[in-house]
Order: structure tokens, then sequence, then C-alpha cells
């Protein structure tokens, strides 16, 4: 009919009934009929399965017509210096920072507000940080910052840009409402740093590109921070210069020859300069040394004369045993007569064994006195 609302108020719900704007009354389940030619009443109906009323405002227009409301809805104010847990039906819900208003409904759904004094005290407790990170309170956002550090390492904790203190292993979680929080985590196992392609003349003059590998551990977390805004970069800055002088102390030939003195020297050079930084430099070796082209076929080429050279030598060395042998032989045979009777022996063996069919005249002996001739001299 004309000029007449009807509206109708679940169960579960409840409705807020506005005349010019402003609220007159909170309506209980139910159909309302008004005659309302003009537009001066509006209902706005809430679900009674969300806790916290939805309306803009709706602390001022709680605090506006109190009498309208007190019996339907709680008024709920956090101070500056406490937050405030809500928990529904006993289980915790949600959380409401400092210096805020909340209106909830006094509806079938029990809410409570349990509020938390912080005060300079930034430290959540574990019970209640494991609560709110259950429900995704994490972050600057969600008012609280929370780190879980591993075995063997160690969290640094900055307030306001200024480190506070460490932290131990384990699940740690601060309030960020009133200050600036940051977690970091410090690793302190032995770790490794590689500087790779570094472009280097050596003494010489010739160009090699080296990888050198390291391993080092942070020795005083603390100091590290304090001294240094990007450690992992001063320590591979500071690896990087050891190399490159060291390298231009030294010709291709003691590099290639004592890789392992290098990377010595390098740890120790290093290792004094990063020392007053919290840093242990451990061990520094040279993975690779990159020789360019025309240098790697110089290197072939007297790589393979230097072997050839070695092994004409070794060559002549054996002819030179084998000849003092054949010497050393004859003297022996020539002083020993039986001896000579043998190696004729073993020349007939020898020969016997090359050929299919022997006849001899004389017999053996005559063969035996011949042979003894071809190895006379004719004079005697």
């Amino acid at each position: 009919m004309f000029g007449y609302k009807r509206i109708a108020v679940a169960r579960h719900e409840r409705g807020l009934l506005f005349q010019d704007r402003s609220l007159a009354a909170v309506l209980e389940p139910g159909i309302y009929r008004w005659f309302d030619p003009f537009g001066h009443i509006a209902v706005e109906t809430h679900d009674l399965g969300q806790p916290e009323l939805s309306l803009a405002r709706a602390d001022v227009v709680v605090r506006t017509a109190p009498e309208a409301c007190n019996d339907e809805l709680q008024l709920v104010e956090i101070g500056e210096r406490e937050v405030g847990l809500v928990y529904v039906d006993g289980n915790l819900h949600g959380l409401i920072p400092p210096a805020t208003r909340k209106v909830f409904w006094r509806g079938p759904l029990a809410v409570r507000v349990e509020r938390l004094e912080i005060g300079e005290r930034i430290r959540v407790t574990k019970q209640v940080a494991e609560r709110l990170l259950r429900l995704g309170f994490s972050g600057s956002a969600g008012g609280i910052q929370a780190r879980e550090i591993p075995a063997r390492h160690i969290g640094l904790l900055f307030v306001d840009g200024e480190l506070k203190e460490t932290l131990a292993p384990g699940v740690h979680a601060f309030w960020t409402f009133h200050h600036s929080v940051r977690i970091e985590t410090v690793d302190l196992r032995r770790q490794a740093m590689e500087v790779a392609g570094q472009e280097i003349l050596t003494k010489d003059k010739v160009s090699l590109r080296l990888n050198l590998a390291a391993s080092f551990e942070v020795a005083d977390p603390v100091l590290v921070y304090e001294v240094l805004e990007d450690w992992k970069a001063e320590l591979y800055r500071e690896l990087q210069f050891g190399l490159r002088q060291e390298v231009g102390t030294r010709n291709l030939d003691q590099l290639l020859e004592d890789k392992e003195s290098l990377g010595q020297t390098i740890r120790d050079r290093v290792a004094a300069k990063v020392a007053p930084h919290g840093l242990a430099l451990k061990e520094v070796g040279v993975k690779d040394v990159i020789l360019p082209g025309e240098m790697k076929a110089i290197l072939n080429q007297v790589v393979e004369a230097e072997k050839a050279a070695q092994a004409n030598l070794v060559k002549r060395r054996e002819e030179t045993a084998a000849t003092r042998s054949l010497l050393n032989t004859a003297k022996l045979m020539e002083q020993n007569p039986l001896l000579l009777r043998l190696k004729e022996l073993e020349s007939l063996e020898k020969v016997s064994n090359r050929i299919d069919r022997l006849t001899v005249f004389g017999g053996l002996e005559g063969v035996l006195a011949d042979l003894v001739k071809i190895g006379r001299d004719p004079a005697n």
C-alpha cells in the first residue's frame, strides 16, 4: 500500500531503526509496518552470527543513543597502552588494537573482551602468541611480529631501528602497535662463499680467470650487524681484493705450481681484516685457474715438448744400460769358457727351434766345434 513500509527481522537478526537518520530503536525478530509516505524511517538488518556490529561509526551511533541500544549492544573501549583479546563462546576470535572502540551484539553468542596491559613491554607471552598466530595475526598490520629461530641460529631484535637483544632458538613474538619491530636471523653454522669469474693479470702479464671458494662462520652476530651494513657483501669484497693482490704478485708458473699456498695466503690476509667485524674466515682455496685459448695452446706445446724430452732421455738411458749389460756379459764369457759353452748351447737351441729339418755331419761334437770356431778369433 502506498506510504506503508513492511520490514521482516529474522530470528538470527536484529534491526536498527533509524528515524531521520538517527538511531531510534533496536528491533527484535518479527514483522514491522510503518506509515511513512515521506521516507523518514529506515531499517538496517544485521546477522548475529557476526558478533561485531558492522556499521560505519558504530561507536558514535551507540554513544548518541544509549537508551535505544543498552540492552542489545555493548561498547568496548581499549586504552592507548592496552590491547583487547576478543573471545566468542570462550574461543579467541580477534584482537582489538590500542586506542580503539568496538561495538558487539548482546546476542546468542557470548562475547568477552580480555584487556592486556602492554605499556612499554613489547614481548607477547608464548600462549597468547600461539593463539594469535593461529588466527593469522602476524606482521605489523596484524599487531604482532613473530619469528621462529632455528637451532644453531641466533635472532637479533631491532626496536625502532635499535638493536635491543639477542634471541635464543625458539618462537618469539612482540607487539608492534607503538614501535617498529624487526627480527633478523643469523646462521651460526659454517657457511660457504664463492668468488667466481675474476679476470686478473699475473705479474708476467698473463690474463687469467680464477674461481675462489671460502668457508666462514659468524663469530659475533651483534658486532657484525653493528659495524657492517651488508656483512656478506663486505666479506665478498675482501676476498675479491685479496685474490687480486696476491695473483698480481706472482707469475703464471708460480700460480700453477702452488695453488694451495695462494689460498692460504689469501685466507691469512682476509681473516685479519674481517675478524674485528665479528667474522671468522676458516678456509680459502683456489678452485679453478682458467687460461685464455692461445695460452692454453702454448702451454700444451711446452708440456708436449717436455714429455717428449723426458721420453727420449728415458730411451737413451735404457739403451746405455742394455749396452753396458752386453759388455759385462762378453767380459764374463771371455774369462769363463764354461759360460761360453752354455751360451753356445742356448744359441743352438734357438736355431733349432726356427728350422723344420737339420742334417748333422760329423756328429754333435762337430757342430759344437764349428760354432766355437765361429765365435773365436781366426788368429787363435
